[in-house]
């Protein structure tokens, strides 16, 4: 991954000025130490001030990136995933998962479909009026059986992407509401293909937070006439 993509996802902007806050923290300490050694209270005291700012708000900043791992920014239409398909056995796969920036993932699925799911998050005021744009993660990775019977019955498989843990962002805006008032919405969406051998899929989601699929042509091809 190049610092490009790197620097379109939210965490690793925040990361960046908690470790300039901490920077300046690391400042304040050594200036406090020289003004302590000169026995000048009031200005020790400023500095005191100014590396417990310092201190607490890159510890606040580097919470807030670990929460957004795994969330990048929402365009008009942004590629998510791309997906490969190759057959293990009769409604058993393995799926090769490649992220925009080339992160790669191969997991195995049960199922006669996959079906991706995803999450956005967008922002009240005074966010939104500081041009805070819309968040989106992928959720999970599923698979689904075409009769409702094996759905009820099957091997269920499902593959979970969240980065953070419970310390995701729509984890904590959920349980803790009041800790993060500048939420707004969250909503999820989700979209699924049939499975073929070799096929390829790609995955978008539009602005309005719709996730869409597409296989390419040769993979359509063989959804529309299978053997």
């Amino acid at each position: 991954m190049d610092w490009a993509t790197l620097l379109r996802l939210p965490s690793t902007l925040l990361w960046i000025l908690a470790a300039l806050a901490l920077l300046f923290a690391l400042v304040q300490l050594v200036a406090l130490r020289h003004r302590l050694q000169a026995r000048r209270p009031l200005a020790s005291l400023l500095r005191l001030l100014a590396l417990l700012l310092g201190l607490g708000l890159g510890l606040l900043l580097a919470g807030a990136g670990w929460s957004l791992r795994g969330y990048r920014l929402l365009a008009e239409e942004t590629p998510v995933l791309a997906i490969d398909a190759h057959i293990l056995s009769p409604q058993r796969w393995m799926l090769t998962l490649t992220w925009p920036e080339g992160a790669t993932r191969t997991v195995t699925l049960a199922g006669d479909a996959w079906r991706v799911e995803a999450l956005v998050l967008k922002w009240k005021l005074p966010a939104l009026l500081a041009g805070a744009p819309p968040l989106y993660r992928l959720d999970r990775l599923s698979g689904r059986y075409d009769d409702p019977a094996e759905e009820a019955s099957g091997p269920r498989t499902v593959v979970d992407f969240r980065e953070a843990g419970a310390y995701d962002l729509v984890t904590l805006a959920r349980r803790h509401p009041e800790w993060l008032p500048m939420v707004d919405s969250v909503y999820g969406s989700g979209a699924y293909l049939p499975l073929v051998d070799g096929g390829h899929y790609a995955v978008s989601l539009m602005r309005t937070g719709a996730l869409v699929a597409r296989p390419d042509e040769d993979t359509a091809e063989r959804i529309a006439h299978p053997l």
